[in-house]
């Protein structure tokens, strides 16, 4: 895991714990992988460590969308189409206009 670095990597540690929770198909906000790390109010660290992950992890950061539900990241591949919009759809969820349902996709956590 190699987050670069204002952030401890045992902080990031936390945070990449519950992420690789969530499971195939469904999301979670920033806010809610931050309070289940035990970081509550943190959601921006969620995003920082999330943005700052190596590109080969296989931590599914695209899962982790806004708590509105709309994908803030905005990486392109080559084609210039979103790529944390075509992960998801490979998952079976779907953005429409930038934003998934989350009453369907919801990661409703234990």
């Amino acid at each position: 895991m190699t987050v670069q670095s204002k952030v401890s990597d045992e902080l990031a540690r936390q945070i990449l714990e519950v992420v690789i929770r969530i499971p195939k198909g469904k999301v979670a906000s920033y806010g809610q992988i931050a309070r289940m790390a035990g970081l509550p109010k943190h959601a921006r660290l969620v995003g920082y460590v999330l943005k700052h992950l190596d590109e080969t992890s296989e931590v599914p950061w695209y899962r982790v969308i806004n708590s509105q539900g709309k994908i803030s990241l905005s990486k392109l591949d080559e084609k210039g189409e979103n790529i944390q919009i075509i992960k998801l759809r490979e998952e079976g969820i779907l953005a429409a206009n930038g934003k998934v349902d989350l009453k369907q996709f919801a990661w409703q956590s234990d």
